[in-house]
């Protein structure tokens, strides 16, 4: 099959293009590089011995869209770009919502055009909001996010559900992004996004190669064992590898589908800061900081589903999600 990947140079879009290459499918990546790097094109052409076709655009382009969807018969899409850091989204919600929906809407609009009806969406565990026990569970509802950022992904499963079922015939397939760390094990991929990192794993990452201070923890007074949030924390190699039973899966069904995808359980920041260090053998000072606008004190995956439907279990350690992460720094400062 041919596959769109919108974003898929960035960290979680690059290892599934490796995995959906590695299985025998035709990939084309579309992708702004606005948080990522062309040079990710070469590394999975290196890693895989195949070159995905790549457009350089804005997934909001309804013109490149149409190229695409005019130059490649696409049997499916997986839909990574959009914006993605839950604190900017606070300062910059407009930003979010435009971008977020507006991707979503123009690839729904040009696959209808091109009668292409298979669509993965990149979504995240931030939908099940506040008020949801632990753990999460798919059949939860979904009415209310803390920030903008889980706003829109509510949002995006909304339009996807009404979209199908207006639709017979199309499939959207909702994966429930836990958080992925990690990278491939080769050393070339990993998460190095442009500017200071967001995200937890590539800001202790470069804390360690020295290339910041200081990590900064925000908050140890949250109702955890250590004080610090707890997150689900996966392999984006096991994360990419889900995208692959997606597929299968939306190639078989029709309507919206909702599916977890995490370990099922939860890791602390200090766990996490703690568990690098002694995988790798590197210090990473820290200090802790005040509380960060929008986070939840905790949230792990009910993982049951992805795992009997699926056939989508995660395998590696959070002490291979260490050294992954830490191998890919170490092969970037060697290049």
């Amino acid at each position: 099959m041919k596959i769109l990947v919108t974003g898929g140079a960035g960290f979680i879009g690059s290892h599934t293009c490796v995995e959906l290459l590695e299985a025998g499918h035709d990939v084309v990546i579309l992708d702004d590089l606005s948080n990522a790097s062309g040079t990710v094109i070469d590394k999975i052409e290196t890693i895989t011995g195949k070159r995905p076709a790549f457009y350089q655009a804005d997934a909001k382009d309804r013109a490149v869209l149409h190229e695409i969807f005019t130059a490649h018969r696409i049997d499916a899409v997986v839909h990574f770009a959009g914006f993605k850091a839950v604190g900017e989204s606070c300062h910059i919600p407009l930003a979010y919502y435009r971008n977020n929906l507006d991707s979503t809407l123009a690839l729904l609009e040009e696959m209808a055009q091109a009668g292409c009806t298979r669509f993965v969406f990149s979504s995240s565990a931030t939908v099940y909001g506040p008020d949801n026990a632990i753990p999460y569970v798919e059949t939860m509802p979904t009415y209310v996010a803390t920030n903008p950022y889980g706003w829109t992904k509510v949002m995006i499963e909304q339009i996807l559900r009404d979209y199908c079922t207006a639709t017979p015939g199309f499939t959207a397939v909702l994966l429930r992004y836990f958080n992925p760390i990690g990278g491939h094990p080769s050393g070339l991929l990993g998460d190095d996004p442009n500017g200071i990192p967001n995200n937890l794993m590539p800001y202790i990452a470069r804390v360690a190669a020295g290339q910041l201070d200081k990590l900064t923890i925000f908050g140890d007074d949250y109702p955890t064992p250590d004080g610090t949030c707890r997150r689900d924390y996966l392999h984006v190699v096991d994360l990419a590898k889900g995208h692959l039973k997606a597929i299968d899966y939306a190639m078989e069904h029709t309507g919206a589908e909702a599916f977890n995808l995490g370990t099922g359980h939860a890791v602390s920041v200090l766990e996490l800061v703690n568990t690098f260090m002694e995988a790798t053998g590197v210090n990473v000072p820290y200090v802790i900081g005040p509380r960060r606008e929008g986070d939840l004190p905790q949230m792990w995956a009910d993982t049951h589903k992805a795992e009997t439907i699926l056939g989508w279990k995660a395998e590696k350690t959070v002490a291979d999600m260490c050294r992954d992460s830490w191998n890919f720094v170490c092969s970037v400062k060697k290049q």
